[in-house]
C-alpha cells in the first residue's frame, strides 16, 4: 500500500525539481544580453571603414549605430503577442520532460548490469538455475528488466506458450510506462507549430488592419513591414520549441526500443533453463516454490496472477 504512495511521490519531486531546473536554464536564456547583429549594420560598417581618408578606420562613435540597428531577443519576444506566453509554457514542459526522461531512461534504471550479470552467472551451466535465486535478484534490482522477468519466473511450470504471452504483455505495459513522458515531448512539439502558425496568422491581421484605419498619407510600407516583422517572431518561437521537442522524442523512442530489445534476449536466454520445470512446479506470491527436491512428485503452488 505505501509503496505505490512513495513512488509516486518520489515521481512527482522528481518532476518539480526537472521543473524549477527547465525554468531556471529557460530564464538564464532569456535574460542574458544576446543581439542578433543585422548584416546591414555590419556592411555599413565596413564600408565607412574602408572610405575613411588615408585608410584610417572609422571613428568609433559608429558602434552606437550598429546597436541602434541590432534585435533585442527580449524585447522581440515581448513583441510577439499573448501567444508567446504558452510556447514558453511548452518551452518549459519540453525541457522538463527532457530532463526527466534522460535521468529514468538509463541503463542502470532500466536494465541494470547487476542483474544482467548475476543472471547470466546464475544459468551458467545446464540445471543450474534456481528460480528462486533470480526472483531474490529481480528483488535487489528494482527496474523495468526486473518487472519482466518477475512475470517469467511467477509462470515457472506453465507451459511455455503461456509463459511467453504473459512476458510479451509485461514487456509491453513497461514499455508503456516508460513511453508516458515521451508523450509529453510530442505535445510540446505539435502545440508550439500550431501556436506559432496562429500567433503569426494574428499578428498579420492586426497589421492588415491597421492600413485600413491610417491616414492616407502616411506611410504604409513601414507600417506594413514593421507588422509582418513582429507577427512572424511566434512562428520562429514555435519552430524553436518544436524541433528539438522532435529530435528528444525520436531520441527517447529509440533509446526505450534498444533497451527493450535487450530485454528480450535475455528473457530469450532464460527461457531453456525453465523447461525443466513444466508442468511439476509453480510459483508462489513471493517466488516460493518449496524445499522439497525436484525429483520428488509435483508441488503445486497457487501461482501468483497479474
Amino acid at each position: 500500500m505505501l509503496a505505490p504512495m512513495i513512488a509516486k511521490n518520489t515521481m512527482l519531486v522528481r518532476l518539480g525539481i526537472c521543473a524549477v531546473a527547465a525554468s531556471l536554464a529557460l530564464a538564464v536564456l532569456w535574460s542574458a544580453p544576446v543581439t542578433l547583429a543585422q548584416g546591414q549594420g555590419k556592411t555599413e560598417t565596413a564600408a565607412s571603414g574602408d572610405s575613411a581618408p588615408g585608410g584610417v578606420a572609422s571613428a568609433p562613435g559608429k558602434t552606437d549605430s550598429q546597436k541602434s540597428k541590432s534585435i533585442n531577443i527580449f524585447a522581440l519576444a515581448v513583441a510577439g503577442g499573448i501567444f508567446m506566453i504558452p510556447i514558453a509554457g511548452m518551452s518549459i514542459l519540453a525541457v522538463t520532460m527532457a530532463i526527466e526522461r534522460s535521468l529514468a531512461l538509463r541503463t542502470q534504471k532500466v536494465l541494470p548490469d547487476g542483474l544482467v550479470a548475476a543472471l547470466g552467472k546464475l544459468s551458467e551451466g545446464s540445471g543450474n538455475f534456481d528460480p528462486k535465486k533470480a526472483y531474490r535478484l529481480c528483488q535487489q534490482f528494482p527496474s523495468a528488466a526486473a518487472s519482466v522477468i518477475r512475470v517469467l519466473l511467477l509462470r515457472v511450470g506453465r507451459p511455455l506458450p503461456e509463459i511467453e504471452s504473459a512476458v510479451a504483455q509485461a514487456s509491453q505495459r513497461e514499455a508503456d510506462r516508460l513511453y508516458s513522458n515521451v508523450r509529453w515531448l510530442n505535445l510540446a512539439a505539435s502545440l508550439s507549430t500550431m501556436l506559432g502558425l496562429i500567433g503569426t496568422i494574428q499578428g498579420m491581421i492586426m497589421a492588415f488592419h491597421q492600413l485600413t484605419i491610417m491616414d492616407a498619407a502616411a506611410d504604409r510600407t513601414s507600417v506594413l513591414s514593421a507588422g509582418i516583422y513582429t507577427a512572424l517572431v511566434t512562428t520562429f518561437a514555435g519552430l524553436a520549441v518544436a524541433i528539438p521537442a522532435l529530435l528528444a522524442s525520436h531520441f527517447f523512442e529509440g533509446r526505450i526500443l534498444k533497451i527493450f530489445h535487450q530485454i528480450d534476449e535475455l528473457v530469450f536466454h532464460l527461457l531453456p533453463q525453465l523447461e525443466r520445470y513444466e508442468g511439476r512446479v509453480r510459483f508462489g506470491p513471493n517466488g516460493d516454490i518449496g524445499d522439497a527436491p525436484l525429483e520428488e512428485p509435483p508441488i503445486h503452488v497457487k501461482a501468483a496472477t497479474l
